[in-house]
C-alpha cells in the first residue's frame, strides 16, 4: 500500500512537474513575443528620434547659413551707400563667424580685404551651384590659417546697378559652437562633409571619439570597410540628388545605423553613425525589467517548492563563484604583469629606435666636423662643410621637436609655421644628409628636378624637410648595398598662378613591401616584418607622421611596392608662390644682363629657362659647345657661362674657357661630389655649381665670385646688428659666451646678466638709450624671463614700454611663442640661436613691426 502511494505521489509529482514546465513554457513564449514586439516598436521609435535629431541639426546649420547670408546682404547695402566702398571694407572688423570680408568692384579682377591685403576670387570654386538664401556658396577649402572655410558672395547694388561683389569667408568652427553637445549620450558620431569635394570639414564637439580621424568620404569608407556596392550606390545617389539616406552597416565590429543627411539643398552633408545598441537601449531596458520579473517569479516558485534544494544550490553556486573569482583575480594579476612588462619593453624599444634616428643627422654633423678639421685651410670647403653641418644640426633639432610633438600630431593640434623659403635650400639640406648615408652603403643617389617655375615659396620648411628625410632615409635603410635611389621633384600643371603644384617622388630598387603591409604602412608603430628588414631599426612613427603632415598641408601621399623590386612614394603638394622683389635688383647691381648656358639634355634646358624667366636676365641656351663657340665668336657679350659637366666634360670646358674673356666666369653644372673636375677647376675663373640648377644657388655663386673680384660691385650687406648694444639675460655660461661671440662678429656688443632679476635691475639703473634691445632667456633661476619682462614693462620710465624684448629660449612650440608675446615680449627666437633669424627680428623691431 505504501509502495503504491509512493508510486502515485511520484506520478502526481511527475504530472505536476510537466504541467509546471508547460505553463512556464507558454508563459515564457508570451513574454518573449512581447519583448520582441517591444524591441521592434522602440527601435522604430528610436530611428524616428534619430531622424528628428538630424532634422534639428540640419535646421540649426541652415539657420546659421541663412543668418550669415542675411547679415552679408545688410553689409552689402551699407557698402553700396558708402562714399568709398573699399575704405568701408578695410574698416570692417572680424566677428565670431566671419574670418575675412573682401570686395571686388565691378570691372576689376582684384579687390581689397578687411585685413588690408589684396584679394582675388581666383581659387574659390562656386561651380557646384550651391546657394544660401539665393547667394552662391563656394566649395569648402583650407584658408591661410589652415582652417576649413567657405565663402558666400553677394552682389553690391546701388540704384539698381551692380557696382561690385562682396565676398565673406566663414569658418566651420563657428558652426560647431551652435550645435548641441552630442546626442544619444554622445555615442553618435557626426562629421560635416563638403558635398563637392567629399572632404570632412568639421567634427563637432562631443560627437563620439576622434580616434578615427577621417579626412574624407573615401577614407571613411576605407576605415569602416564599407564596400557593399548597393550601399555605396545609395550614398552616391544621395550625393547626386541631395536626398537623405539611412542604412545599417557594422562599424568596427559594432552593428550601427549609418546616415547621410543633406543640408542646404545638398551643398554639405551630415555624415556619421549611431550604434544600434544605443538606439535599442530603451527596449533592452524594458526587456531586462520583464526578465527580472520573470526570473523573480521563477525564483519565488522554486523557493516555495524546494527551499532546502535552493539553499544547497545557492551554497554550491557561491562556492563556484568564489573559485571563479579567485581564478579571474589570478588571471588579471598575470595579465597586469604581462602588460607592465610589455609597456617597459615598448618604452625601451622606442628609446632605442629614437636613438638610431637621432644618430642619422648626428653622424653627418660629426663626419663633416672631422672633414672641417682636416680642410681648415681651404675656405671654400670650410664654407661648404659649415653649411652642411648647419643643415644637419637643424634637422636634428627638428627631429627632437618631432619626438616631443608626436602626441600633438596624432591629436591634430600641430600648427603649420608658414614662412617664405627657398626650394634650393630644402633640396640642398636634404642632399647633405642623404648623400653620405647612401655613399656609406655604396648606393647611387640620383637627384632630378624638372618643371619647377618658382623656387621662392611659402610653407612650413621644417615639415617639408621632415617629409623628405623620412622618405629618403627609409629608402636608404631598406635598400641593400649597391642599390639605387631616385629623388625627383616635378612641377605639375598649376591649378592657380598663385600656387606651385609639386610632385615629390622617392623611388628605390630595395626590398619592397608585401601587399598586406602596404595596407598598414601609414599606421603608427607599424614596420615591415621579415628577416631582412628586421635588421633595420626604426620607431614605426615615420610614415604615420609623414602622412599627417602631408594631409595638414592639404596634400596627398600614396605608395606602390613589389617584393624584391623596390618601392615608389608619391607626394603632391600645392605651395603658395612668393615673389622676391629684390631679384632683378641683384642682377642689375652686378651689371649681369645676359647669360649663356650649354646643356645637352632638353629637360635640363627647359628647367633652367623656367627658373630664369623672372630674373630679367636674357638667357641664351644651346645644346652643344660648338653652338656656344659660335655665339661667343660672333661678338655676343655674356657676363657668365653655364656648362653641363656630365654632358660635355673637360674638353668642352677647356675650349670654352679659352674662348671666353678673363672676366666672364665659367660655371660647371655637376652632381654633388662629381669626380674628375679637378683639372677643369684649375682654369681661371672656373667654379662648380651643384645640380639641380636653381636661381638662388646661381645667385650665391655669382655673389661669391663678384666679392672675390677687385673692383666688382659689392652687394648690399645685411648690417642690421652693427653698432647695436644689447642687454642679454642668459644663465648658461656656454650659451652666454656663444651669444657674445656671435654678436661681436656682427659688430654688436652686449651686457650679459645671469637671471631675470639682474636684467630688471641693470635696465632700471641704465640711462635711457644705453641699450637698443633686450635678449631674454625664459627659464632662469631667481626670476624667469616672462616675469622679468612684465617687471620691465611696468617700470616708470618712457623707454620701458618701447624697448624691444626678444624671447631667446629652447621652448620652440607655438604655445611657447604665444606665452612670450602675452608676457609683453616683442618677438620669439628659438634656440639654438641663428643670427639670420635674429637679424630679421631686429629689422622688424626697428621698423616698429615686431611679430
Amino acid at each position: 500500500m505504501r509502495e503504491t502511494s509512493t508510486r502515485q505521489m511520484k506520478r502526481q509529482g511527475f504530472f505536476l512537474l510537466v504541467s509546471i514546465i508547460l505553463i512556464f513554457s507558454i508563459f515564457g513564449t508570451i513574454v518573449f513575443s512581447v519583448s520582441k514586439k517591444t524591441s521592434r516598436e522602440m527601435a522604430a521609435s528610436a530611428i524616428q528620434n534619430l531622424s528628428e535629431s538630424l532634422d534639428l541639426l540640419q535646421c540649426t546649420i541652415e539657420a546659421i547659413l541663412r543668418s550669415e547670408a542675411e547679415f552679408q546682404e545688410l553689409i552689402a547695402q551699407e557698402v553700396a551707400h558708402a562714399d568709398d566702398p573699399e575704405a568701408f571694407i578695410r574698416n570692417c572688423n572680424k566677428n565670431q563667424t566671419m574670418s575675412k570680408l573682401s570686395l571686388i568692384l565691378a570691372g576689376q579682377t582684384e579687390g581689397i580685404s578687411n585685413d588690408g591685403q589684396p584679394f582675388t576670387a581666383e581659387g574659390l570654386d562656386f561651380s557646384a551651384g550651391g546657394t544660401v538664401a539665393g547667394l552662391p556658396i563656394s566649395q569648402s577649402y583650407l584658408n591661410y590659417m589652415g582652417t576649413w572655410s567657405y565663402t558666400i558672395k553677394c552682389p553690391v547694388e546701388r540704384d539698381g546697378e551692380t557696382i561690385g561683389t562682396l565676398y565673406a569667408e566663414y569658418v566651420y568652427d563657428a558652426i560647431d559652437q551652435s550645435l548641441p553637445n552630442g546626442f544619444y549620450n554622445q555615442q553618435a558620431t557626426l562629421y560635416i562633409m563638403d558635398a563637392e569635394s567629399q572632404r570632412f570639414v568639421l567634427k563637432p564637439k562631443g560627437m563620439g571619439q576622434r580616434s578615427a580621424g577621417h579626412l574624407n568620404l573615401t577614407d571613411f569608407y576605407r576605415a569602416n570597410s564599407i564596400q557593399d556596392t548597393t550601399i555605396r550606390s545609395e550614398v552616391d545617389e544621395c550625393l547626386r540628388t541631395g536626398k537623405n539616406a539611412l542604412f545599417y552597416h557594422d562599424i568596427r565590429a559594432v552593428h550601427a545605423l549609418n546616415y547621410m543627411w543633406a543640408v542646404n539643398g545638398g551643398t554639405i552633408f551630415l555624415v556619421g553613425y549611431v550604434p544600434v545598441q544605443a538606439i535599442q537601449q530603451e527596449g533592452r531596458t524594458v526587456n531586462q525589467n520583464i526578465m527580472i520579473v520573470v526570473v523573480s517569479l521563477l525564483a519565488a516558485f522554486f523557493l516555495c517548492i524546494g527551499l532546502y534544494y535552493l539553499s544547497w544550490r545557492q551554497q554550491e553556486k557561491l562556492r563556484r563563484e568564489q573559485e571563479s573569482e579567485r581564478r579571474l583575480h589570478s588571471q588579471q594579476l598575470a595579465e597586469a604583469l604581462r602588460a607592465a612588462q610589455i609597456a617597459s619593453e615598448s618604452k625601451t624599444t622606442f628609446l632605442s629606435n629614437m636613438s638610431h634616428d637621432i644618430r642619422t643627422p648626428m653622424n653627418a654633423v660629426l663626419g663633416f666636423a672631422t672633414l672641417l678639421a682636416r680642410d681648415a685651410e681651404n675656405p671654400v670647403k670650410v664654407r661648404e662643410y659649415t653649411k652642411k653641418i648647419m643643415a644637419s644640426g637643424q634637422h636634428l633639432l627638428s627631429l627632437i621637436n618631432d619626438i616631443l610633438d608626436v602626441s600633438k600630431i596624432e591629436s591634430g593640434k600641430v600648427v603649420l609655421n608658414l614662412e617664405q623659403f627657398v626650394l634650393n635650400d630644402v633640396i640642398s639640406s636634404v642632399d647633405a644628409i642623404i648623400q653620405p648615408m647612401a655613399k656609406a652603403k655604396g648606393q647611387e643617389f640620383h637627384l632630378e628636378v624638372s618643371g619647377i617655375h618658382h623656387e621662392y615659396l611659402i610653407g612650413d620648411e621644417t615639415r617639408i624637410n621632415q617629409i623628405l628625410i623620412n622618405l629618403l632615409s627609409n629608402a636608404v635603410k631598406y635598400t641593400p648595398e649597391g642599390g639605387q635611389i631616385w629623388f625627383r621633384m616635378i612641377g605639375l600643371k598649376q591649378h592657380s598662378s598663385q600656387y606651385e603644384h609639386i610632385r615629390i617622388e622617392v623611388e628605390d630598387n630595395g626590398y619592397g613591401m608585401t601587399p598586406e603591409y602596404l595596407k598598414t604602412i601609414f599606421d603608427a608603430f607599424s614596420r615591415a616584418e621579415n628577416s631582412t628588414t628586421n635588421k633595420v631599426q626604426g620607431t614605426g612613427l615615420g610614415m604615420a607622421i609623414t602622412k599627417s603632415i602631408v594631409e595638414m598641408m592639404g596634400g596627398s601621399i600614396e605608395v606602390s611596392s613589389e617584393m624584391g623590386r623596390g618601392s615608389l612614394f608619391r607626394v603632391e603638394l600645392e605651395l603658395r608662390v612668393c615673389e622676391e622683389a629684390a631679384g632683378r635688383q641683384f642682377w642689375q647691381q652686378r651689371e649681369i644682363s645676359r647669360v649663356l648656358a650649354v646643356v645637352g639634355n632638353a629637360e635640363g634646358r627647359e628647367n633652367i629657362e623656367n627658373l630664369m624667366q623672372e630674373t630679367g636676365v636674357q638667357l641664351d641656351i644651346v645644346a652643344t659647345p660648338q653652338a656656344a663657340l659660335e655665339e661667343i665668336r660672333g661678338g655676343e657679350a655674356f657676363q657668365a657661362l653655364l656648362l653641363d659637366w656630365e654632358d660635355f666634360g673637360l674638353p668642352a670646358a677647356r675650349t670654352l674657357r679659352e674662348a671666353l674673356p678673363d672676366a666672364v666666369p665659367l660655371l660647371l653644372l655637376a652632381e654633388f661630389d662629381a669626380e674628375g673636375m679637378e683639372e677643369a677647376l684649375a682654369f681661371r675663373r672656373t667654379e662648380p655649381l651643384t645640380k639641380p640648377f636653381f636661381v638662388s644657388a646661381f645667385r650665391a655663386k655669382i655673389a661669391e665670385l663678384w666679392d672675390e673680384t677687385a673692383g666688382a660691385p659689392e652687394p648690399d650687406e645685411d648690417d642690421v646688428l652693427k653698432g647695436l648694444h644689447f642687454l642679454a639675460a642668459e644663465d648658461n655660461e656656454i650659451n652666454a659666451e656663444i651669444l657674445a661671440e656671435l654678436l661681436e662678429v656682427e659688430g654688436a656688443t652686449c651686457v650679459i646678466v645671469e637671471d631675470g632679476r639682474q636684467a630688471v635691475e641693470r635696465f632700471q639703473s641704465a640711462p635711457p638709450g644705453e641699450f637698443d634691445a633686450i635678449l631674454m632667456d625664459v627659464q632662469m633661476p631667481v626670476m624667469g624671463g616672462h616675469e622679468a619682462t612684465r617687471a620691465i614693462r611696468a617700470l616708470a620710465r618712457e623707454d620701458a614700454a618701447a624697448i624691444p624684448i626678444v624671447a631667446m629660449t629652447a621652448n620652440a612650440f607655438t604655445e611657447d611663442e604665444k606665452a612670450a608675446l602675452d608676457a609683453g615680449m616683442d618677438a620669439h627666437v628659438p634656440k639654438p640661436l641663428r643670427m639670420e633669424q635674429l637679424k630679421k627680428v631686429m629689422k622688424q623691431c626697428m621698423k616698429g613691426g615686431c611679430t
